[in-house]
């Protein structure tokens, strides 16, 4: 049987937001090993990505675990610390089947960030030889480089006020699958901090969850990880991708729930 670089390459997330389904996200800023993407395949996430925003990972370390996370069935994506080309196409030529850009403003940045991520004719993006998506199969290059494009995500981040006013359009922007609301940074840009309940923030996700259906683009909630009833409610509202919390917070939540149930044995 002769594969096609379509029956190497899945991106289960991009199926399951098609069919209209809920994903489940763990972000990874802790953990260098590939073990975190076993572990994340076991505990029934449907994807990670690899926060090389707000972590210290190298890239050759998140390459390892997104190729890990390949052989496992999962998608890997890659929050990249800046939209540049450089950091857009490394961290998909090195396993990622998608990219989370920070801080769009605009419909130009989401442009750029498209035109970072996809092949030719879709964007500009550089063919480098053999991919790990392609289990480093030769194809054609335009077989191969239709099935990357198919393949691959392209997340875009509202963070800020102005991005929320310009979400329909950014959400028309062809290529972008899916506009992630970073709910801390947008309440920090908004003069709110910490005010998940306010109703600012309710409007946000509206306005955003109508632009994208409008234009066929999907939702994520981002920050929400301790308010699971307020991701609940914008999943409701139409979101469909949860970003559920850090490898560090999962660690640190149940290795303090332990040491609390040891230190609170009542002696006789």
């Amino acid at each position: 049987m002769t594969l096609s670089p379509r029956d190497i390459v899945r991106n289960n997330v991009k199926e399951k937001l098609a069919r209209g389904e809920v994903v489940a996200s763990m972000t990874v800023r802790l953990v260098r090993s590939i073990e975190i993407a076993r572990i994340a395949k076991t505990a029934g996430f449907d994807s990670l990505y690899v926060d090389i925003e707000h972590s210290s990972l190298s890239l050759e370390t998140t390459g390892q675990i997104c190729i890990a996370a390949l052989a496992v069935g999962i998608a890997p994506l890659v929050r990249v610390p800046t939209t540049r080309p450089e950091h857009v196409s490394r961290a998909l030529d090195g396993g990622a089947l998608g990219v989370i850009a920070p801080h769009i403003r605009s419909a130009a940045e989401a442009r750029a960030v498209v035109a970072a991520a996809k092949f030719p004719p879709l964007g500009e993006r550089s063919t480098g030889g053999g991919l790990p998506h392609l289990q480093y199969r030769s194809f054609p290059a335009a077989e191969a480089s239709a099935a990357m494009n198919e393949a691959t995500m392209v997340v875009v981040q509202f963070e800020t006020a102005d991005a929320i006013e310009r979400a329909e359009e950014i959400a028309s922007v062809e290529g972008v699958d899916m506009v992630l609301i970073g709910t801390n940074d947008l309440l920090g840009d908004m003069g709110i901090p910490g005010q998940y309940e306010h109703e600012r923030v309710r409007d946000a996700y509206a306005r955003t969850i109508a632009a994208c259906r409008k234009h066929g683009r999907h939702v994520g909630v981002g920050g929400l990880a301790t308010r699971t009833q307020l991701a609940a409610e914008f999943v409701q509202m139409g979101a469909r991708y949860v970003s559920t919390g850090t490898d560090l917070a999962f660690l640190l939540a149940a290795a303090t729930e332990r040491a609390q149930q040891v230190q609170g044995i009542k002696l006789r």
